[in-house]
């Protein structure tokens, strides 16, 4: 006795998978229908039963929607139908993406952050005072801060000056001032305090999930 097996690999391919052999053959007769009335009513009936396989997309806004994009698209939009909605173009779906820009850096200076140039332009527009003036100090402070993040060991209030300047194109000119920058130690003792306080409370979290699973 011989058996006519039919093999995967020699079926033709499902546009979409998720749906199984038996829509797709379903979907493939109903674009052979030469009536256009009858077409109408299979296809309506096929998403009813698209519907029912995909229960948990109900509450998906434009559920029916999706549906009839679903199912032109199965069609190889070959199907010849009267959708309830705006009938999906092939063009639409193969369209390319525009490309995403790739975020630049706003100098070399990468141990500053991408948000060090937003602050440092937004302080600018600020009205002249002592407001901006204590602005300015708290990003070279959070520079300084950034900096040992980056080097460990110590840095001159000199060096921060210096790259503020130049990352502000010249406006911000803090080396000639009497003021210094936050104390090394007191920097480098928030961020400590900062990491024990996100340990604790990652211990703590840890903690809760060890005691629901006993």
């Amino acid at each position: 006795m011989e058996f006519d097996l039919e093999y995967n690999s020699e079926r033709p391919h499902l546009i979409i998978p998720e749906y199984g052999r038996h829509i797709q053959k379903l979907v493939d007769y109903c674009v052979a229908l030469e009536d256009v009335e009858e077409r109408n009513k299979m296809a309506k009936a096929i998403v009813d039963v698209m519907g029912n396989l995909q229960p948990h997309l109900r509450d998906v806004p434009d559920f029916k929607s999706k549906l009839w994009d679903q199912l032109f698209i199965m069609s190889d939009f070959k199907l010849d139908v009267d959708s309830p909605y705006e009938k999906l173009k092939k063009e639409v779906l193969q369209a390319k993406p525009e490309k995403l820009a790739y975020p630049k850096y706003a100098s070399k200076y990468r141990f500053y952050g991408n948000n060090i140039q937003t602050m440092i332009d937004t302080s600018l527009t600020w009205e002249k005072g002592e407001a901006r003036d204590a602005l300015y100090f708290t990003i070279a402070n959070h520079m300084k801060k950034c900096y040992l993040n980056w080097n460990k060991d110590t840095v001159d209030d000199q060096v921060i000056f210096k790259h503020l300047a130049e990352l502000s194109k010249g406006k911000i000119d803090l080396t000639d001032k009497n003021e210094t920058l936050s104390e090394i130690k007191d920097l480098l003792r928030k961020r400590k305090s900062s990491n024990k306080q996100s340990n604790k409370q990652s211990n703590k979290h840890s903690n809760k999930q060890r005691s629901k699973k006993k």
